[in-house]
């Protein structure tokens, strides 16, 4: 999943060799500068640019233009080189825009070599600007991640270069715009990284996870992660999408295969379009060749790919079914990595296919409109059994419409319920609900993984087709389960639900504990009137908390005092390049603190030390999840706005409160809970303890 930047916000990258794609308004020529472990560029042989374009693992182009491909080999940069910073200028000259203001904002993605995307990033808020800097990948403790700058300069690259201590920068400036104006070697392209065949060009919108609608728009997450209402805008192009009236494509996919935004159908031209057999809501544009109506679905979204290769079509059953789906059939270096894609693909595929229904409805619905309307205007028809027959006709094509779109999405969820069916079973424990039996034979692992499973998605058209909501580790942003009654129309009373988030909460500390190796993850709570102590009695029964609940006024105090403690040391210790220097008794394992009735019990120190908690936890391994109702937090008024904007909200009975800012669903979360009457986590988190003692 593209995880959509905002300024100053960071990703981490899973891939050393990788391609950043930049789009912009008007010509801009692009570059890259090697810096050490302080940001400083020692000399002109660290500056890639189009008079100098290839250094050890940085590729630029040799011209300006309205797009570049940048190649990046992280692993083949010099030991001395920290952060690598991919800046853009205006070239210099008659006819050129004067300013980054007066074009389009330039748009940035950084992707791996199957073309999947990592991380996107519009540059937003340029003015009087003729350079910037947009992007820096950067090592911190051996791993490199990407950073949103967007930092402007009105002097251009000579400010830019002399920012980064660059001595010689109006000479490596010159030598830039030179380059560039001449177009020596103008086909640029990398020749280091092979292009990738399923890359999505630049004007095509990149499919994304769910947004939480219920929190106001900031910025985010996920995975990767789902995004929730907290995530920024959806990172588009301004070029006009594949959705235009006069050439709208099928199933609301690209040429390249890559999603695109939600087709409209009311706004195509008279006559009303013609229906593919197969497919009645796939439109032609005029003079386009027609399509094979004998097709079957094409998930070709880059995650669903053998690496560097276009997908196969799929072998045939013998009466002409496509061929049954195969658990791990995408893009990734292990078995964990394909299911984590595959199954994000599938996501994208229910996505697309309903939008393609609805919209198809919309558009039949209008048509039926338009008919009944032309009907009503002739007098001469609009009584008597010509009326009454133009008006029968009319609601039988819509019907017709309607039941053909209806035929193409029954043939497109049987098939993703078949590969469901396939893939569940498939999934590892991080993945898997707690009635799969792979929890059955479960083993403390060795190794972290990925992802884990925070619940399900599901759609009003496909209720019964369940996506796994898997969200990327190590959690970037604290969880929220809402145990307000007032949120749930017709939902359990307040007692009820305050017990079915705790069982929620539990299940997914359970899980937490069970997916990492011994000792690497903790559970701490914070319980200051001791009401969820039959809820976290499978925690405590088993051993496996760090430390006993906190309760009262005191333990609530002591318990933020110790990690508020450790969050600062760790901080200390990473920004000093020092982390040996930890005193003893700071536990470096990552944790999960629980905090039960926030925020009962928590004076303004304590509601003040939660908030760093949730804003500077994360990154230093503590992680955060309430259990609340935000009603509850009334009395404190706009004070813990920020807070609750931070989390990712979840909810203990199925709500639809994720929306999709890809197509605009409103999809349905229900949380991963354990079956009445099971053992499983008993016997998980037995294991669990065990595990941890043979360590100790």
């Amino acid at each position: 999943m593209t995880a959509e930047l905002v300024r100053g916000q960071n990703h981490p990258l899973p891939e050393v060799r990788l391609a950043i794609r930049i789009s912009a308004g008007a010509p801009v020529l692009a570059g890259a500068t090697l810096g050490d472990e302080n940001g400083t560029v020692p000399g002109p042989q660290w500056v890639a640019h189009p008079g100098a374009p290839a250094l050890p693992g940085v590729e630029v182009p040799r011209r300006a233009a309205t797009g570049h491909r940048l190649a990046v080999d992280l692993g083949a940069l010099p030991e001395a080189v920290h952060r690598v910073a991919v800046f853009l200028a205006l070239p210099t000259g008659a006819g050129t825009p004067p300013r980054f203001g007066a074009v389009a904002a330039p748009h940035t993605t950084v992707e791996n070599l199957d073309g999947t995307e990592l991380a996107c990033y519009t540059i937003t808020g340029l003015d009087s600007e003729t350079a910037v800097l947009a992007l820096e990948l950067y090592r911190r403790q051996g791993a490199w991640k990407v950073r949103a700058v967007g930092q402007g300069y009105a002097a251009g690259l000579t400010a830019l270069f002399a920012d980064q201590g660059l001595r010689e920068a109006a000479d490596v400036a010159a030598a830039a715009h030179a380059a560039a104006a001449s177009g020596e070697a103008a086909h640029g392209l990398s020749r280091m990284l092979p292009a990738p065949t399923s890359a999505p060009s630049a004007p095509e919108a990149s499919a994304r996870p769910p947004q939480d609608a219920s929190t106001a728009p900031s910025q985010a997450t996920s995975p990767a992660p789902p995004h929730d209402a907290s995530a920024s805008a959806a990172c588009v192009t301004p070029a006009p999408g594949p959705y235009d009236a006069a050439a709208p494509e099928s199933r609301g996919t690209t040429a390249s295969g890559t999603p695109g935004p939600t087709p409209s159908f009311a706004q195509q031209p008279e006559p009303a379009p013609s229906y593919d057999a197969r497919n009645p809501y796939d439109t032609q544009a005029p003079g386009a060749a027609p399509r094979d109506s004998g097709t079957r679905v094409d998930y070709t979204h880059p995650g669903r790919r053998a690496h560097g290769t276009p997908p196969p079509a799929a072998p045939a059953a013998d009466d002409g079914r496509p061929a049954p789906p195969v658990a791990g059939d995408a893009v990734g270096w292990s078995m964990e990595e394909r299911l984590y894609n595959q199954v994000w693909g599938m996501f994208e595929d229910l996505a697309r296919t309903t939008a393609a229904f609805r919209s198809a409805v919309d558009f039949a619905d209008s048509r039926l409109e338009k008919e009944l309307d032309q009907a009503l205007t002739d007098p001469r028809g609009r009584l008597g059994a010509a009326g009454d027959a133009a008006r029968e006709a009319a609601h039988v094509r819509r019907t017709q419409l309607v039941d053909q779109a209806r035929v193409a999405l029954d043939r497109d969820l049987a098939q993703l319920t078949a590969e469901s069916e396939v893939v569940e079973p498939a999934l590892p424990p991080a993945y898997a609900r707690w009635d799969n039996p792979v929890w059955h034979g479960y083993r403390v692992p060795v190794e972290p993984p990925m992802a884990l499973r925070l619940g399900d998605l599901h759609l009003p058209e496909s209720a019964s087709l369940r996506i796994p909501l898997l969200v990327r580790l190590p959690l970037e942003r604290g969880l929220w389960f809402d145990s307000g009654p007032a949120a749930f129309g017709g939902a359990p009373d307040s007692a009820e639900l305050r017990h079915l988030a705790m069982e929620a909460a539990v299940a997914l500390a359970a899980r937490l504990l069970a997916v990492h190796p011994a000792g690497d993850f903790a559970v701490q709570i914070i319980d200051p009137a001791g009401t969820g102590a039959a809820a976290f009695a499978p925690l405590t029964r088993a051993g496996v908390l760090a430390a006993p609940p906190a309760t009262g006024a005191a333990g609530v105090t002591e318990m933020l005092e110790r990690l508020t403690r450790r969050v600062d040391l760790v901080q200390m210790a990473v920004r000093g390049g020092a982390p040996e220097s930890l005193p003893a008794d700071v536990d470096t394992a990552r944790r999960l603190l629980i905090v039960n009735d926030f925020p009962h019990g928590f004076d303004d120190r304590a509601v003040t030390r939660l908030r760093y908690l949730a804003d500077e936890g994360p990154d230093v391994g503590v992680h955060l999840l309430l259990v609340a109702d935000r009603e509850d937090a009334a009395a404190y008024g706009p004070l813990l706005d920020p807070l609750w904007r931070s989390l990712m909200r979840l909810t203990p009975v199925p709500d639809d409160h994720f929306a999709d800012p890809w197509v605009g669903h409103a999809w349905t979360y229900e949380p991963s809970l354990v079956p009445t009457g099971s053992q499983v986590v008993h016997q998980v988190l037995t294991e669990v303890a065990r595990a941890r003692t043979k360590r100790s």
